[in-house]
């Protein structure tokens, strides 16, 4: 798994080839996810603890709630994204993959993600360098040529950024929201 996460972040297009083929490597996707997520968590603690140190209040309920939606976010904004990308790909350019291909190959797509835990410019970095990633990972998962790849992601970006703030409004939290805004900048 470390090895094709490597990959990712060198932007080896074949990585993705062969994840969307392994159908045991929906497993190891699921892991990236979940390391982005443990990171983005970290990285929230983080800024929390300096809040603190600038002389904010303790707030350990709002600590523990942000945890854990940040956790919840980064896994919702996978599937989403996930199958939106599918959705689109498939029934407008017809691509061909499964929903499971796409787990895969967007998994492993959100490794550049992991850079989120560097202060200030590690999540920026980190999410330009996962949407070229998911460029790849999309072209590759539904073997679409540039147009259909680019159109596919602008499409699904749209209809999941409008999922997500639905969502959102559902009540499930703002932070649902904002947090999946800011997840699917990265992909």
């Amino acid at each position: 798994m470390l090895e094709r996460i490597l990959r990712v972040f060198k932007l080896d297009r074949t990585v993705f080839a062969e994840v969307e083929h392994d159908e045991s490597a929906t497993t190891q996707a699921a892991s990236v996810v979940a390391i982005v997520a443990a990171l983005s968590v970290i990285g929230t603690i983080i800024q929390m603890l300096f809040s603190l140190v600038r002389g904010g209040k303790p707030d350990l309920g709002g600590m523990i709630s942000s945890v854990v939606v940040t956790f919840v976010i980064t896994f919702i904004n996978w599937a989403i994204w996930s199958g939106v990308t599918y959705l689109v790909g498939t029934k407008l350019f017809k691509g061909e993959a499964t929903f499971g291909e796409m787990l895969r190959v967007i998994g492993f797509a959100y490794a550049p993600q992991m850079l989120g835990i560097i202060p200030c410019i590690g999540g920026i970095i980190g999410g330009i360098w996962s949407l070229i990633a998911s460029y790849f990972a999309i072209k590759e998962g539904l073997d679409l040529d540039d147009t259909g790849t680019i159109v596919t992601i602008l499409v699904g970006w749209l209809i999941t950024v409008v999922i997500s703030a639905i969502v959102g409004m559902l009540g499930i939290g703002g932070a649902v929201g904002i947090g999946a805004l800011s997840g699917l900048l990265g992909g």
